[in-house]
């Protein structure tokens, strides 16, 4: 019965499908005002509340979420990357001293020791980038994830 006396009644402004009654305030300073009226000018848009919501809701707006796990992970990576670089001028240097203060037959022996670690360390190296493959894979890649 409402519903037919409401639809009867023609006079005044019809009601809208969905009312916008939540209202902001903010607050500017001069020159974000003017900032602010300069941008809307060249919007074109001829009501500022509009021209708000437009920017607020249609720009795009990026969320960088900072996983604790990861940081860690990529800090102590970095550290071993750097502790690599220093035994790879360690070894050059190393090798000089061994070829000038020993014979060759004793440089040998020793390069041979050193070699064996290396190899050793060589491995390790292959077994971090495994790890890290992993990791990425787990944690890094997930599309549409936070």
């Amino acid at each position: 019965m409402e519903e037919q006396k409401k639809r009867t009644n023609n006079g005044g402004r019809p009601p809208k499908t969905n009312p916008a009654v939540i209202r902001y305030s903010i607050s500017l300073t001069a020159e974000e005002n003017i900032r602010f009226l300069h941008l809307f000018a060249e919007s074109g848009m001829r009501v500022k509340a509009h021209f708000i919501t437009a920017c607020v809701f249609q720009k795009t707006v990026k969320t960088v979420k900072i996983d604790k796990a990861v940081m860690d992970y990529y800090m102590r990576l970095t550290n071993l990357y750097s502790q690599f670089r220093s035994v790879g001028v360690n070894y050059n240097q190393v090798v000089k001293i061994l070829y000038r203060n020993f014979s060759q037959k004793k440089a040998a022996a020793f390069l041979f020791k050193l070699e064996k670690l290396t190899a050793e360390m060589a491995a390790l190296c292959r077994q971090i980038i495994e790890l890290t493959g992993e990791f990425e894979a787990k944690y890094l890649n997930q599309t549409g994830q936070p």
